[in-house]
């Protein structure tokens, strides 16, 4: 199996939204990796004033999808000092409506993941493979799917516009924009659950997608997008505003095309993405996980970073402290930040010393179901 396109086609596709001129992607400047962190905080303060003045989407509503273990080594990298090998994080979906300036209703879902599907991602798929199933199920808990709480919402498919993933690990999407052939594995050809939604990806992960790194292989499916069409997907360059506060903040590292999901609401703005699991991670100075307040503070860091795979250390990085320069503070408890991890650290039995000391839950912001 080989991914479809080349890098001229993916240049050539149609992209969305508004470019943010205050944010520039400083994984391609010539600076030092110490001077692009001093301007990530600069740009991440230019961009909070300006964005808050687009206004703010007519709803947010989380949607849990899965629960399911993760190594402790990656998620809190090397600050854990929990006994257990794994952690739990929860996979929720965001749903967020808005209306453009020509008055046209809009609907986003960011992390829609199939996760039925993305069990079968290289790394996850070995670890299936040597679990027994009745411990799997003591690990793993599907909370709903996709389609499911889009009808709890009384959301047609058919009225999604876009699909939005920080990155593409672990993601099939030929069950969601269809395929142009038929799919051995699922023994059909599948037809677009979402027939009129777009992907929203950063022209970076595509074009990496066609010619993946020992680092990467891992964590993708490369061979499911061989004959998924070109036109479901809709690459950015770097950050664009799409509507009333509602961003894309491409921010780099944790794969070289990562990109986060940023809300202005009720309470302040919102970031969300997996460059950490948990809001503590940015700042773990209160932090009660067991070793990561004494790491940071020993080795003079900031926050924590989810490092599975470690393709730019110093972006990802310096991407987390724009993120934590964007995110207002939480009222429930202002010492921690209003970023929402894509996989939230989740407490468990099962994996004693990853209680996460703060969770957020969810984002809610205006109309919210019954």
């Amino acid at each position: 199996m080989h991914f479809p396109w080349t890098s001229t086609e993916v240049t050539d596709l149609p992209t969305v939204g508004t470019v943010v001129d205050a944010v520039t992607d400083l994984s391609r400047s010539e600076e030092a990796p110490g001077a692009r962190l001093r301007i990530a905080r600069r740009q991440a303060a230019e961009f909070r004033s300006e964005f808050a003045s687009t206004g703010t989407p007519d709803s947010v509503v989380t949607c849990d999808l899965v629960t399911l273990p993760y190594p402790t080594r990656f998620g809190l990298f090397r600050a854990s000092k929990a006994l257990a090998p794994f952690l739990s994080i929860t996979n929720r979906m965001q749903v967020i409506r808005w209306t453009d300036s020509g008055g046209r209703k809009r609907v986003l879902l960011f992390e829609p993941s199939d996760h039925e599907l993305g069990r079968y991602t290289p790394y996850f798929d070995t670890l299936a493979q040597r679990t027994p199933g009745f411990l799997e199920r003591q690990f793993v808990t599907e909370h709903g799917t996709v389609l499911g709480h889009l009808a709890r919402l009384g959301i047609e498919p058919a009225e999604v516009d876009y699909l939005l993933f920080d990155h593409l690990h672990t993601q099939d999407l030929r069950r969601w924009v269809g395929t142009t052939a038929f799919q051995d594995d699922l023994g059909q050809t599948p037809e677009a659950a979402f027939p009129n939604a777009k992907v929203i990806v950063q022209r970076d992960e595509l074009v990496a997608m066609a010619d993946l790194h020992p680092l990467q292989k891992p964590w993708y499916q490369p061979g499911t997008y061989s004959d998924v069409p070109a036109e479901a997907f809709l690459p950015v360059n770097g950050s664009v505003v799409l509507g009333p506060g509602v961003a894309v903040m491409k921010t780099p590292g944790h794969v070289f095309g990562n990109q986060s999901l940023v809300v202005n609401t009720d309470t302040g703005i919102w970031v969300s993405s997996e460059n950490v699991i948990a809001t503590e991670a940015l700042v773990p100075e209160h932090s009660k996980l067991p070793g990561l307040a004494r790491w940071a503070r020993a080795w003079q860091q900031e926050v924590v970073l989810n490092a599975n795979t470690i393709e730019t250390t110093a972006d990802q990085y310096n991407s987390i402290v724009m993120e934590k320069a964007l995110a207002d503070r939480s009222q429930a408890d202002p010492r921690f930040l209003q970023f929402f991890p894509s996989s939230e650290l989740t407490g468990a039995w099962t994996n004693p010393g990853t209680k996460p000391t703060f969770t957020h839950g969810a984002i809610r912001h205006g109309a919210q179901p019954a």
